[in-house]
């Protein structure tokens, strides 16, 4: 995709080169139109100092350099020439024309301004030319001027261009800048950029407004959340209770205990949900403290010894692979330890017997970077995009579980800036990387 200011820059510039160009198509022909007239306009103004000359010292100096009745004068380089010679005809020649000479044996083609004199009752023409070899190189000159200046101001205007709209633009930029640095509306940077642009100043006002009415719609759900999460969490207890002290009881039927540890096992399962609904809830509600200094290798460390006898269980194999000691500060060692776990246990749950897990932590340009990968039956497309949605299980009709564990995950590297990026190919197995930056 490109942006907005180099597309303007760009129309600009297409707009100018079209322009441009059919200038250049116009002007072979406006340059040789002016340059002949100019040309036209010198014969004339040297006719008229010949006519002058001729009225203040007569016309026999002229006729009397020459032997014959007639006058020529060439430049060295042949360009030009006057010539005034005596005629018997009673033409009254006034007008320009093409036509060649011959001198010193090479033919030159001339624009020759031809004049009719008459001088004590005797007609004389007087020729003014100019070699057209000349004028075409004037002509030549000319042209190579204006394309010069032509492509000079098409560049100056580019960069020009380029430059104001960037200025122009900039309001956006930041517009931009703000929407990427928010984690959530809570965190929109709700100071008015500032620019003369309405539009702009319209624009940033209904994004403000818009962060607002969405954080209030957050609060809410999130009270709502807390509130149902609570008023569940007493009637769970109770059933859950009531059922443990019937399986106490003694002479009941084998039916019925399988049917209540069923039961319990539903209940069980609600009652983790409605954990970690409340979990979720409290996160985004900024309840938890981040003022702990701990390692992450140690964490990491610490989950692999609580998770391997799953994974062996499982028939799975687990690889560590750290650098030392990779500490953090200003976080929750808690909450950490159970972002990586619902990842690993993730991978775990679809990871297939004979496959391999391996976390890696490594410090590269002042950031951490743990990842974890599997080489498990990894995600299509679509399962992607879901990834990190609650209530939507990865793997679709396999029984892996209410799909929140990774919707958790998510909600504490948020909670944390923390960066997670995802990459999983079907059938090679899935991949999470997760970036701390700013290490002091």
């Amino acid at each position: 995709m490109i942006k907005l200011k180099i597309k303007l820059a760009v129309f600009n510039l297409l707009s100018k080169l079209i322009f441009s160009g059919l200038f250049l198509i116009t002007i072979p022909f406006i340059v040789e139109r002016i340059n002949l007239r100019q040309v036209d306009r010198s014969l004339i103004e040297k006719r008229e100092k010949v006519i002058s000359l001729i009225s203040e010292i007569g016309i026999e100096p002229f006729i009397a350099a020459d032997s014959s009745d007639s006058f020529g004068s060439y430049n060295i380089l042949k360009e030009e020439f006057i010539s005034i010679e005596l005629t018997d005809s009673n033409e009254n020649a006034n007008y320009i024309e093409e036509s060649a000479r011959i001198i010193e044996g090479e033919e030159i083609i001339y624009r020759v301004l031809k004049y009719s004199l008459s001088i004590d009752k005797r007609n004389y023409l007087l020729e003014v030319g100019k070699s057209l070899e000349s004028i075409s190189h004037t002509e030549k000159n000319i042209k190579t001027v204006i394309w010069l200046f032509l492509a000079f101001i098409i560049t100056i205007t580019f960069l020009t261009d380029l430059q104001y709209t960037h200025s122009l633009l900039r309001p956006l930029d930041q517009i931009i800048k703000k929407l990427r640095e928010i984690s959530s509306p809570e965190t929109y940077n709700k100071n008015e950029v500032l620019t003369t642009t309405e539009d702009f100043r319209m624009l940033d006002r209904a994004l403000t407004e818009l962060m607002e009415r969405i954080e209030k719609l957050f609060a809410k759900e999130k009270e709502i959340t807390v509130n149902i999460s609570h008023e569940l969490m007493t009637p769970i207890s109770i059933v859950r209770s009531k059922l443990e002290n019937i399986l106490l009881t003694e002479g009941i039927s084998p039916e019925i205990e399988v049917k209540i540890e069923e039961s319990l096992k539903t209940l069980m399962r609600l009652q983790s949900l409605v954990n970690s609904l409340l979990l979720i809830a409290r996160i985004e509600s900024q309840q938890y403290l981040k003022n702990e200094s701990f390692s992450l290798s140690e964490i990491l460390k610490e989950i692999k010894e609580e998770l391997s006898p799953v994974a062996e269980d499982a028939g799975i194999m687990m690889e560590l692979n750290l650098d030392e000691p990779m500490k953090i500060e200003m976080a929750n060692k808690s909450l950490i330890h159970s972002m990586f776990s619902n990842v690993v246990n993730n991978s775990i749950k679809n990871t297939g017997r004979g496959g391999t897990i391996n976390i890696t932590g490594i410090e590269k340009n002042r950031q951490y970077i743990v990842t974890i990968s599997d080489s498990g039956k990894g995600m299509t497309e679509e399962q992607m995009k879901n990834l990190f949605s609650r209530f939507k299980s990865r793997n679709q009709n396999s029984g892996d579980g209410i799909g929140i564990g990774l919707a958790i995950a998510k909600t504490i590297a948020d909670f944390h800036n923390i960066k997670v990026d995802v990459s999983s190919e079907r059938g090679k197995g899935t991949k999470f990387l997760f970036i701390f930056s700013q290490i002091s």
